[in-house]
């Protein structure tokens, strides 16, 4: 007879390979009924734990890890990772692991802080976040056999679980949001161009005006920056034909424009309505309210947490889904200018 594993367990009881993981260990994260149950099942199936598999676990670094590679001025500024950070503190210190957290200006170094950590055994497993073109680090953290879960991607990945993000809604949500209220010349600033979401979110935007007669685009790089994005935004407005609206590809820079609009040139929403992809605190607080898209960054940061756990503890995982991002209209946006 085949020997009964922990994913046999928990398609027999209807719990997921963490929750058996954690009752067959005695560790905390289950209910004590099912943990009960749970016991009562892999009992009657015959299951016996692995004693090598034993001794590896409990020689666990109990440490999860994440390396970002960003400017300090994106880590200062930007909402979103503290956002994620609290996420998976929040759901790691139920299960007794804690997070190790490193910054790298380059990928280089992130790349050698991933060797280190795994030939030190200072992590058990890494969250991955920002997938960059050509992007390197999926090979090597198959390659070192490191647990890893990616944050924010478009594709699966091989070997690798990912939470997955459709970006196709939001663009689209954007477009029908701008030319519903007349706007047919937008603007786009984008954050960095190495990153897959930077590519993914031009391609789709311009698929979209592609389709859509009398529709134009343009687009200019601000680098996720509050310097970045008043920059880009000087040099949108100073083409020929300027926009009449703009979607920024973070709160920050959307931030940004609307706080130096006199310096611009620029009447925030009655010459140029101002939309953001993230929304945050920074956007309902400056005047005018930015119209942004809001999406729970914390219970998907949440979701990571659970994913990598569940890889450390059965090698399985599955992908799942970033929640949808919902559009927030705000007073930043607004009827698109006669003439």
């Amino acid at each position: 007879m085949k020997r009964p594993t922990i994913i046999d367990i928990a398609r027999e009881v209807g719990v997921s390979k963490a929750a058996v993981s954690y009752a067959l260990n005695g560790r905390a994260g289950v209910s004590a009924q099912t943990r009960d149950r749970i016991l009562d099942v892999a009992a009657a199936m015959g299951w016996r734990a692995n004693s090598a598999a034993r001794a590896l676990s409990n020689d666990r670094a109990a440490s999860v890890g994440i390396v970002l590679t960003r400017s300090p001025e994106d880590l200062r500024t930007e909402p979103f990772f503290m956002q994620m950070v609290t996420g998976l503190e929040q759901t790691l210190s139920v299960h007794g692991f804690s997070l190790q957290l490193a910054w790298t200006a380059d990928t280089a170094t992130e790349l050698a802080t991933y060797r280190r950590w795994w030939a030190e055994r200072r992590v058990d497993g890494v969250l991955a976040t920002d997938l960059r073109v050509s992007d390197p680090r999926p090979a090597l953290l198959r390659e070192l056999g490191t647990p890893a879960v990616f944050f924010g991607t478009a594709e699966p990945m091989a070997g690798i679980p990912v939470l997955r993000v459709d970006e196709n809604d939001v663009v689209s949500s954007a477009i029908e949001h701008l030319t519903g209220l007349g706007h047919r010349r937008i603007g786009h600033v984008q954050g960095p161009p190495e990153l897959r979401h930077t590519v993914r979110r031009e391609e789709v935007l311009n698929r979209i005006v592609r389709e859509s007669p009398g529709l134009a685009v343009s687009h200019e790089r601000g680098e996720y920056t509050e310097e970045g994005g008043v920059r880009a935004t000087r040099r949108l407005l100073a083409t020929p034909n300027p926009p009449t609206a703009i979607i920024y590809d973070n709160d920050v820079m959307a931030v940004a424009a609307v706080v130096h609009a006199v310096e611009l040139g620029i009447r925030i929403p009655e010459e140029l309505s101002v939309l953001a992809w993230d929304d945050s605190m920074l956007c309902r607080v400056v005047r005018p309210a930015l119209s942004a898209f809001a999406h729970d960054i914390v219970n998907d940061a949440a979701t990571a947490a659970r994913m990598l756990l569940e890889l450390v503890e059965t090698g399985v995982a599955d992908d799942a889904e970033l929640t949808r991002r919902r559009l927030v209209p705000r007073t930043s946006t607004a009827a698109a200018p006669v003439g």
